[in-house]
């Protein structure tokens, strides 16, 4: 491997996944690696799973893929706008797409990466990692040098050294030698740190340098496919907002 992308929290969104996949080859990734949550929130899982599947590459089990696979899942607990999405995306999808998503590994290694949609600790139960502390809970099980993960569609680096667990801000970044590593790939189709561009990375395994790729896409567009679907207004409105 030499530059791979790593795309994560796709949900949906064919125009933002249409325009990373393009800065991806203008990039000169080589390989794909996932984190999941393909699905959910948008318009277009049928079209976004597809691509994503013709990519060949990994991709761990998200919430999202979580809750439209498994179509026995009681989601009366659920938030109302995510119920609907999840009843709505199953309409969408075929058969061998649901038995697909139900089937996505929770996480997976390979040739000193990690890659995991939540966290390590449980990968199961979707935990979420906004600060250190979060993250030594990831770290204790983590084997590898660096693990890639998304779930809070914020993009972020976490450290691990003989001095403690540090908060890096998304930058392009080399990895240190005898360190660790937990990073946040961030949302290619809706990112919830303020900054509506859809966010992928791109990490070259040999250099060992990480760098944070932003992508403008036609957002407009999005948001016109979720309200000709008739899903609910807040998810066109929250793309712009980036939150």
């Amino acid at each position: 491997m030499a530059r791979i992308a790593i795309l994560g929290d796709i949900h949906s969104n064919l125009d933002a996944l249409n325009a990373v996949l393009d800065d991806c080859r203008a990039q000169g990734a080589e390989e794909f690696l996932c984190t999941g949550d393909i699905v959910g929130y948008n318009a277009c899982p049928h079209e976004c799973l597809q691509m994503v599947r013709e990519l060949g590459c990994p991709v761990m089990m998200g919430n999202h893929d979580f809750y439209v696979g498994c179509e026995s899942l009681n989601l009366d607990d659920f938030n109302p706008h995510a119920a609907m999405v999840v009843k709505w995306t199953r309409e969408q999808l075929s058969v061998d797409e649901i038995e697909y998503l139900r089937k996505l590994p929770f996480s997976i290694t390979l040739k000193g990466i990690t890659l995991v949609h939540a966290t390590m600790d449980r990968p199961e139960n979707f935990g979420y990692v906004f600060d250190n502390l979060q993250a030594q809970a990831n770290f204790t099980n983590q084997k590898t040098p660096v693990c890639f993960h998304g779930h809070t569609h914020c993009p972020m680096i976490y450290e691990h050294s003989i001095h403690g667990v540090y908060r890096i801000d998304p930058q392009d970044f080399k990895l240190q030698l005898g360190r660790k590593y937990f990073i946040n790939v961030g949302s290619v189709g809706q990112p919830r740190d303020g900054d509506p561009r859809a966010t992928y990375v791109i990490y070259d395994n040999l250099a060992k340098v990480v760098s944070f790729r932003r992508v403008e896409y036609d957002i407009a567009a999005a948001q016109a496919r979720i309200r000709a679907a008739g899903l609910p207004e807040r998810l066109a409105e929250r793309l712009a907002e980036g939150h």
